[in-house]
């Protein structure tokens, strides 16, 4: 089997030493995870943002938190009540009970602080800019018909409310549903005999019902289940509901697939492991302040639920912040959002009838957002269609809605092009989006394969095979972002286009490894993991720490998601220890204590949020003043290293290489806008202009104002409007 050729080398965990590290020096992942999310409150706090981008950046707390209780605080309780084994046991040694005791806490003081924030500062300060969300207590007679017609017509038929009784067992609450539960009184009796019931809000309907225009400029919407609560009695005859209250649970959504639970084949397992999702353990409770001890006993005592007082969040505003994020959509209102920024096209690719001849004149390198992802777009369409084009080979881990790229694969198999599409059904929460896309590309004649069982592919890669006019040719787009047009708008990431032939081999070689049987190639730019790449990141640290120890140019800076590898973290402090300055830049997770006396104390951790999601992962390396400089699809965590197919690969052409070290990771380094730097005691401070006159450097704005310059000028000049290395950056 492949994922047994994958495994075969380079896969045990790397130690330097015998003995382990002292769990005190490494940061918990769980939470560090809610330190980045606290970053991003603080942007939602901040009053120096537009109003709208603050709202954005509050449901992005709540995305955030959904998904951490979904995977993260699930797999702890299974680990806690069901005697799961870890996957890979926390170095910093905290245990799952001592793990969750500290989440609830942290995670409640959150809760309530992100909920103080949208109740006292945004929606006030929305309503004096014409955006309001009315309670039901603030309409008037005029709305509330509207709102009463508006329940008859499009609510009330598709209502279906469940009783609570022997009867009729608690119902099925699908994973983060939004429901009401009621309390119901018999009318005429004395004293009237109380009932429970709940009813799901329809997911089918618009969470923000918009009141009627009423022509002064102001835009108003009501919560659906403010709709429905004022209007239930029509639901119930001969009762009353006497007290109503949202909730909304939150499940194990976890999907980790064995070899030996694959009985037939892997897209059959991965269909009924999400038909069980449906049915995962309850991990959270959100709930209105309003709910009394009665409502909360029905639910956290329900067999199907079952949860602990620690489980329980009672919220002071609408349950579910995420549906907000829908009037940062609104039409209009440009004052209260970021200044609008159009990505750049890549002057090398700019009204280029042939992207091939392009890639053949130079290596290709395009930094997202800021430039346009439309010129990968552009390569797979053109693929497409060019007669000569013989083969399109793709890896697809997370797509989208009406995704041109899936549109081009489909139609260049009905041109009669061979296409291969790796589809990596065990995308986190997009394997059903993703199983929908793999048979629209079956049913166009592209051969489809479904990834490998206990490996995620999570590289990015597409290779076009094409008959030039000296003779076959192979094209390679590598990224350290997915292909998807949608995230590509506000995520940050790097592509690279080439033709060199080292890295066609090697691009051909990894997609026989993912889609037939191969092994013994001799890969010559590519390092691939999870077979080389651990051990090639702690060779190259390890490089520089031996350099430093010569007294040789020694310098090692490396921008990622997360940092959790505990490998990869004792080879950092190695070096640190031997004089190599260290400069990381690290969004979320990150487990290294920087700033220790006699340990870490060349090390220096930052931490970018801003409009866009920091997502790509560079390495660079001194070596000795002949640098290097690697893109990646991977964090530097075990499952990247070990449990997933990744690649890291080097930019070899010394002006693009330039580019990255002085006009991204310079100018990153030099943010004292969005960045904070992490403490010892992993706690971050966030970084503003030492002295005054000192220049204030926004990073983002930055690449905006340097992907204008290049647009208009040579795509590979390495230019930066702030010297980065004349400021001392790399000294």
């Amino acid at each position: 089997m492949v994922q047994h050729q994958l495994n075969g080398s380079g896969t045990a965990p790397v130690t330097r030493s015998s003995n382990p590290l002292d769990p005190s020096l490494f940061i918990n992942r769980e939470l560090s995870w809610l330190d980045f999310d606290e970053r991003v409150l603080e942007e939602a706090r901040d009053s120096s943002n537009p109003l709208l981008e603050r709202l954005r950046f509050l449901a992005i707390c709540a995305s955030n938190l959904d998904e951490f209780f979904e995977v993260r605080v699930a797999g702890l309780q299974a680990q806690l009540y069901d005697n799961l084994e870890p996957q890979d046991a926390p170095p910093d040694g905290m245990g799952p009970l001592s793990q969750l005791t500290e989440i609830s806490r942290r995670a409640h003081d959150f809760v309530g602080r992100q909920y103080e924030i949208y109740r006292t500062e945004i929606r006030p300060q929305l309503a004096t800019h014409g955006i309001h969300v009315c309670g039901p207590d603030e309409l008037s007679e005029t709305q509330n018909a509207f709102l009463d017609k508006y329940f008859d017509w499009q609510v009330y038929p598709v209502l279906t409310p469940l009783a609570i009784d022997p009867a009729h067992p608690f119902p099925h609450l699908h994973n983060k549903s939004l429901n009401l539960i009621l309390r119901i009184e018999t009318i005429g009796q004395d004293p009237p005999r109380q009932l429970y019931a709940v009813l799901q809000v329809p997911s089918v309907l618009n969470r923000l019902v918009p009141l009627p225009d009423e022509g002064d400029g102001k835009r108003r919407f009501v919560l659906l289940e403010d709709v429905i609560g004022p209007r239930l009695d029509a639901l119930f005859g001969g009762f009353k509901v006497a007290a109503r209250a949202a909730f909304r649970v939150t499940r194990n959504s976890d999907l980790t697939i064995q070899e030996t639970e694959v009985k037939s084949s892997l897209l059959s397992t991965i269909q009924e492991t999400l038909r069980q999702r449906k049915w995962g353990a309850a991990v959270r409770l959100e709930i209105s302040d309003r709910a009394d001890e009665g409502f909360l006993a029905q639910l956290q005592t329900a067999p199907a639920l079952d949860l602990d007082d620690r489980d329980v969040y009672k919220v002071s505003g609408p349950v579910d912040l995420t549906a907000l994020v829908a009037l940062y959509k609104l039409e209009g209102f440009r004052e209260l959002k970021e200044p609008a920024f159009e990505p750049q096209v890549v002057t090398s690719l700019a009204n280029r009838a042939n992207v091939f001849a392009a890639i053949r004149e130079q290596d290709i390198l395009v930094h997202h957002p800021y430039e346009s992802f439309g010129s990968v777009v552009q390569f797979i369409e053109q693929a497409s269609e060019d007669p000569q084009v013989l083969a399109i080979k793709q890896t697809l881990y997370r797509t989208s809605d009406d995704n041109p790229i899936i549109t081009a694969l489909a139609r260049a198999a009905e041109n009669g092009k061979q296409v291969t599409a790796l589809v990596e059904l065990q995308a986190r929460l997009d394997e059903e989006n993703n199983i929908v896309k793999a048979r629209a590309l079956q049913k166009a004649g592209v051969h489809v394969v479904y990834g490998m069982v206990g490996l995620k592919t999570h590289c990015k890669a597409a290779l076009v095979v094409r008959r030039d006019h000296d003779g076959i040719r192979r094209y390679v787009h590598l990224g350290t972002g997915n292909y998807n047009p949608t995230t590509a708008r506000f995520y940050t990431d790097l592509s690279l286009f080439t033709c060199r032939s080292d890295f066609g081999e090697d691009a051909s070689a990894l997609f026989n490894l993912l889609t037939g049987y191969s092994q013994g190639h001799g890969w010559h730019k590519l390092i691939v993991a999870p077979m080389h790449l651990a051990d090639r990141i702690i060779a190259l640290i390890d490089r520089e720490r031996k350099n430093a120890e010569q007294g040789l140019p020694a310098r090692i800076i490396a921008k990622m998601n997360s940092l959790v590898d505990p490998g990869a973290i004792e080879a950092l402090y190695a070096a640190s220890q031997a004089g190599v300055r260290i400069d990381l830049i690290v969004r979320g997770i990150c487990c290294l204590r920087p700033g220790m006396p006699k340990l870490s104390e060349n090390i220096r951790v930052i931490s970018i949020v801003d409009k866009f999601l920091e997502h790509s992962r560079i390495a660079y390396f001194q070596n000795n003043d002949a640098p290097q400089v690697f893109l990646s699809s991977a964090d530097w965590m075990p499952r990247n290293f070990r449990r997933r197919v990744e690649i890291m690969f080097p930019i070899e052409d010394p002006r693009l290489r330039n580019r990255i070290v002085d006009g991204i990771l310079g100018v990153a380094l030099m943010d004292n806008v969005k960045a904070r730097v992490l403490q010892p005691d992993g706690t971050y401070r966030r970084i503003a202009p030492a002295e005054p006159g000192e220049p204030v450097v926004r990073s983002q704005v930055e690449f905006q104002n340097m992907a204008r310059e290049l647009s208009s000028t040579d795509p590979i000049r390495p230019t930066t409007t702030l010297g980065a290395t004349q400021a001392g950056v790399f000294r």
